[in-house]
């Protein structure tokens, strides 16, 4: 599924990374505890987390993931932005807990990891 259908199904707000709506991603993965996410050895994964702060965007640039959906209405930092456009990964804030968005996710043909 495009990065960018994904923002639509969540009511997403696109925050960085507009040039990578047209990728691809296949799996998702939430979870707030970094140590786990770190675990996952996946390709076009993409991250529910409602961690605003540094630490989410280190921890996709290690595990190689490029889309990051920060969950529960929660506001990224500009230092999180900063950091995300070097990157180049893409934050999409929403609305929704992290659980309704997994489920709307799922629902749509996003696989979990597990």
């Amino acid at each position: 599924m495009k990065i960018k259908d994904v923002a639509g199904l969540i009511e997403g707000t696109v925050i960085t990374g507009k040039e990578n709506l047209d990728s691809l991603v296949e799996m998702a993965f939430a979870s707030d505890l970094m140590s786990d996410v770190l675990t996952v050895k996946t390709d076009n994964l993409l991250l529910l987390t409602g961690l605003v702060n540094t630490q989410s965007i280190r921890t996709a640039e290690m595990s190689d993931i490029s889309c990051i959906i920060i969950v529960r209405n929660k506001r990224v930092t500009q230092e999180m932005i900063s950091i995300a456009k070097e990157s180049r990964i893409t934050i999409i804030q929403s609305p929704y807990s992290m659980f309704k968005a997994s489920g709307i996710l799922f629902n749509a043909g996003i696989k979990p990891v597990f």
